[in-house]
């Protein structure tokens, strides 16, 4: 096990959304709140040593829910660029691991990030979720690989260290990614809020 108080936080939060449109996905309404902030709260719990929101030009106040914002200045050099932002801020704090979660996957929950804490093992640790098909975010990093974290290029990141790492399995709904505005629409729908 490796303790949330020996791990960071990086929530990535930048990226140009093409499939989204021109509209700050992020900052779309969805449950009284923007959809940005419902990874931010279900988390919010978790005694990390260290919270950081890897950020380009979304109005959502990452700040003002206790996370230190990183800028990301050219989101078009792909999420291994937020990636290795959030890991050299987080290194920062002295942890032992980092947690890699998306903005735009609403549906996380504390209890599962925990049993990612719970199964890993020390620095070479990667825990990946999956929905039983294929591994996604969130996903810690034992302190081990944050030097190849730093030179990972281009939009794949982490892929392969992920493939190779352990696959916790939770539910597909909690794992649901926001790219379209249609993908929006179906959420809102299945929760009743148009």
């Amino acid at each position: 096990m490796i303790r949330a108080e020996d791990t960071a936080l990086v929530l990535l939060a930048a990226g140009r959304s093409r499939r989204f449109g021109a509209a700050d996905k992020l900052a779309q309404p969805f449950l009284h709140q923007p959809l940005g902030l419902h990874v931010v709260t279900a988390l919010e719990a978790i005694p990390f040593r260290g919270r950081y929101a890897v950020v380009d030009g979304t109005r959502v106040d990452f700040a003002a829910r206790g996370l230190t914002m990183v800028r990301n200045d050219d989101p078009d050099l792909g999420l291994s660029r937020s990636v290795m932002l959030g890991v050299t801020a987080a290194k920062g704090c002295g942890c032992a691991a980092v947690l890699i979660a998306l903005a735009d996957m609403p549906r996380v929950t504390a209890a599962h990030v925990w049993r990612l804490l719970d199964y890993a093992e020390g620095p070479d640790a990667i825990v990946a979720s999956s929905n039983g098909d294929h591994p996604t975010p969130p996903v810690l990093f034992g302190a081990a690989h944050f030097d190849m974290l730093l030179t990972l290029e281009g939009q794949a990141g982490a892929r392969d260290l992920v493939r190779a790492g352990h696959h916790m399995v939770t539910s597909p709904d909690e794992l649901v990614d926001i790219d379209t505005p249609e993908q929006l629409a179906a959420l809102r729908k299945k929760y009743g809020v148009g």
